[in-house]
Formats: structure tokens, C-alpha cells, sequence
């Protein structure tokens, strides 16, 4: 039923996104040197790697680690990805990764290939039997002023409790976090004015 009602939701959404697609896109490409999609490795269910989409809001070689955990001087983010960042747009692509069953729109964020010590945590608790998620309880939470474990413990906790009324809730909690834009850090300055929460 679940992966039924991604597929159906997810073509829909690309459908009715598909206009704001091509402008994003074109916006990227202007914006900044290099492709329009960031594709990177990401931790998939069972631990297993899968290609993750987005729209790409750094610059080109920019190093491959967590958003909070890179010197925000260094000026990595172009100008449009700080807006598409703020306002989750550059999340629109993994309606892709949803279709190919890589992820749904519920459930754990996708760790970085190289954040080993989520990785552990995560295999521990069991979540790693999870598709990762577009959003989830750990998202609506804290984001990125969570810590790994932190995060564990939230999707732990999903795990345990997971059900459709559960993920319409995170989807509702989800859409309010991202009017506001809460939870977002932009290069590791958690007491910084990049910090909305």
C-alpha cells in the first residue's frame, strides 16, 4: 500500500511541479558554474548505497560532508541555493528517488555515504531497515540542530510507532518547519543568524 501511494503521489507531484522544475533548473544553471542536479551517494535501506537527487545549491568541488559541518566562509552555497535551501526547493528531485523505490516520502533522512558514525548508530537501532525519507520524525524535531544521536532516537522512535496516521502528521508537522524554515543550518554556526529555528 505504501510503496502504491508513492508511486501514484510522487508522478502526480512531478506532474504538477514540472513548471517550477524547468525555472529552477534554469535558475541553477545561470546561477552558478556546473549541472543543474547534485547527485550524490547516500545510505539506503539495509545499508545499501543508491544515488540521491537535488537541485544542486553548492558550488562546484565543494567538499562532501554534512551542511553543518563545513565552513560557511568559505562561501560553498550559491545565491540561489541559500532560497532553495531555506525553502526545501532543492528537495523537489527525490520525487525521482521515490519513484525508483530508493526512498519514500516518510521515514529516515538518507545519511551521507561517509557519516559512518550515523551509520552505526542507525544499524544498532534497527532503523537502517527503513527507506530513508524526503522528510521524518527526526526532520520535524531539530533538523540540523540534532546531533547523530539525536537523530537515532527520533527515528528510532518513528520505527516503533510507524503508521500512516504517524506520517501524515510528520507531512503536516513538515509543511509548517518549512514555512518557517526551521531547524536549517548553513555551515555549522548553530548560534549564528543563519540559523532559524
Amino acid at each position: 500500500m505504501r510503496r502504491t501511494l508513492d508511486v501514484l503521489l510522487s508522478l502526480v507531484l512531478l506532474l504538477i511541479t514540472s513548471p517550477f522544475l524547468i525555472i529552477i533548473g534554469i535558475i541553477v544553471k545561470l546561477n552558478s558554474k556546473g549541472p543543474i542536479l547534485f547527485v550524490q551517494m547516500r545510505i539506503g535501506k539495509n545499508n545499501k548505497l543508491f544515488k540521491f537527487y537535488k537541485f544542486r545549491t553548492m558550488k562546484v568541488g565543494t567538499p562532501n560532508v554534512s551542511t553543518e559541518k563545513f565552513d560557511s566562509s568559505k562561501g560553498y552555497i550559491t545565491g540561489s541555493g541559500r532560497i532553495l535551501r531555506k525553502s526545501s526547493l532543492d528537495e523537489i528531485p527525490q520525487l525521482i528517488n521515490i519513484l525508483k523505490g530508493d526512498m519514500t516520502f516518510v521515514g529516515p533522512r538518507p545519511a551521507l555515504f561517509n557519516q559512518y558514525e550515523l551509520k552505526a548508530i542507525r544499524t544498532k537501532a534497527g532503523v537502517h531497515k527503513l527507506l530513508p525519507g524526503v522528510t521524518g520524525w527526526a526532520q520535524v524535531n531539530g533538523r540540523d540542530l540534532l546531533d547523530d544521536s539525536m537523530k537515532t532516537f527520533y527515528d528510532e522512535e518513528y520505527l516503533k510507532n510507524r503508521s500512516i496516521l504517524f506520517d501524515l502528521k510528520i507531512i503536516v508537522d513538515t509543511a509548517f518547519k518549512v514555512l518557517k524554515s526551521k531547524g536549517v543550518i548553513e555551515g555549522g554556526k548553530k548560534n549564528s543568524k543563519e540559523v532559524t529555528y
